[in-house]
């Protein structure tokens, strides 16, 4: 049940976070952008309000399975865990126990997002990408009689979340589907062990005495507290997974993880590592309050508690 769970509360969680999930990449691959709000005014300018849900349809197909996926192995992870260690899988975990089934569904959940994190990314900064080429172009204009013809502007290099998947493999092969995934694994394992623990323990600490579970406001601030945690520790290796994935439009910049990380902090400074931070926060909050509300109403209406 933890399977069909996880998917209804993932698939509600992409439908509210979405949007600012667009500026956030943006924010992080494209050094132009000043602010959260320079981001959203320059994103709605150029392209109206869907240039804020570009690369939208494949999230919300996958989102449903890679969430099923994360809460599944989870559970199962946490009742082998226990019955291992304890004899039983109702015994009650210790944090440890929460912490390495929380980490191992983030490992697993790569193999699934990776593609997909792939084709967002590149559909959220394509139009950057094209704005770049245009001045490239106007930039030649001023060659010399006698230059080549500068050619006519290109359309869109990728029409849609399928098209650019499979544009991606058949320009880079299966690896470029997996460009970033290192990155994808060290933000996903640790913050997924965050998320898990910081739920658990802040529900318990949460449930009054006497109640063996959280009412729906305690879930919720429960919820969007463990988002938030989860993203604070995050973020840095989100930057270097987005960049690493927007890399492939046009001339390729990294040379790899490790070479991403020195060029983006000497070229940046430090706090490159932590761009999009507060957005991250502020997005992770009302979004893992509606995954935690609808994962446990799920949950509770299978077994008929509502």
């Amino acid at each position: 049940m933890d399977f069909v769970a996880g998917a209804i509360g993932g698939t509600c969680g992409v439908a509210v976070g979405y949007p600012l999930d667009t500026v956030k990449v943006r924010i992080q691959t494209e050094p132009k952008y000043t602010g959260i709000w320079h981001c959203v005014r320059d994103t709605y300018r150029r392209e109206r309000v869907w240039g804020f849900y570009r690369g939208l349809s494949l999230p919300v197909c996958t989102v449903s399975l890679v969430s099923s996926l994360s809460f599944g192995t989870y559970r199962h992870c946490l009742t082998h865990i226990c019955r291992f260690r304890y004899g039983s899988a109702d015994a009650k975990p210790t944090r440890i126990d929460i912490t390495l089934s929380g980490f191992t569904s983030g490992l697993v959940r790569v193999f699934l997002t990776s593609p997909s994190e792939v084709a967002k990314v590149r559909l959220q900064t394509q139009a950057q990408a094209q704005t770049q080429a245009r001045q490239r172009r106007r930039s030649s204009a001023s060659w010399p009689s006698g230059a080549p013809p500068v050619s006519a502007a290109p359309g869109p290099k990728y029409r849609g979340p399928l098209h650019c998947l499979a544009t991606v493999a058949r320009e880079e092969g299966l690896q470029g589907l997996y460009k970033g995934s290192v990155a994808l694994l060290l933000r996903d394992g640790h913050s997924f062990a965050t998320y898990f623990l910081s739920y658990s323990v802040l529900s318990e600490w949460l449930t009054p005495s006497g109640h063996s579970q959280p009412d729906v406001l305690r879930v919720l601030v429960a919820g969007g507290c463990a988002g938030v945690l989860a993203w604070a520790v995050a973020t840095p290796m989100d930057v270097i997974k987005s960049r690493l994935q927007a890399d492939g439009q046009g001339q390729q910049r990294y040379r790899g993880l490790l070479h991403c990380v020195v060029t983006s902090v000497r070229e940046e400074g430090p706090r490159v590592l932590f761009k999009g931070l507060m957005l991250n926060c502020c997005r992770a909050f009302p979004v893992n309050m509606v995954v935690f509300v609808a994962y446990e109403a799920a949950l509770r209406l299978a077994r008929g508690l509502l």
